[in-house]
């Protein structure tokens, strides 16, 4: 029986229209084997959960581009702590400062990706947070 892909759901929140990122990075984990569920532009954190919910996402995936991380990071947290989906990944990528990729790590976000991210390492990232989720750590 082949294993389940991995699915991964990504968003591009807020007011932010800008998607050419978001779009070839959803091609990129498709290309690597992963089912992706792209959302579209301008979604609500409360409409992006809503559809990890639904599609049964083992992460999401937010570009945002329009400043508004440190808002639109927690609220999803929040809603997604909210409908006891803390167990899928939540990254991303934009313009976010290095200040601000620490303090939203701190708050549970995975890794954050910025210009020049090579795809291959967000591959990797996704299939490794995956993997370790899915294979608990052997008893020491």
């Amino acid at each position: 029986m082949e294993p389940r892909k991995i699915r991964v759901l990504v968003a591009k929140p807020g007011l932010d229209g800008h998607d050419r990122g978001a779009k070839y990075i959803a091609r990129a984990l498709r290309d690597a084997g992963m089912e992706v569920i792209y959302t579209g532009l301008r979604k609500s954190p409360e409409a992006i959960v809503e559809a990890a919910l639904q599609e049964d996402a083992d992460a999401i995936g937010i570009s945002i581009l329009s400043g508004a991380h440190m808002t639109i990071f927690p609220r999803v947290l929040t809603l997604m702590r909210d409908r006891g989906i803390s167990d899928v990944l939540l990254f991303g990528g934009g313009i976010v400062s290095e200040g601000d990729i620490a303090t939203l790590k701190k708050m549970g976000v995975g890794e954050l990706f910025t210009p020049g991210a090579s795809t291959q390492t967000i591959v990797d990232y996704v299939r490794a947070w995956v993997a370790a989720k899915v294979s608990p750590a052997p008893n020491t």
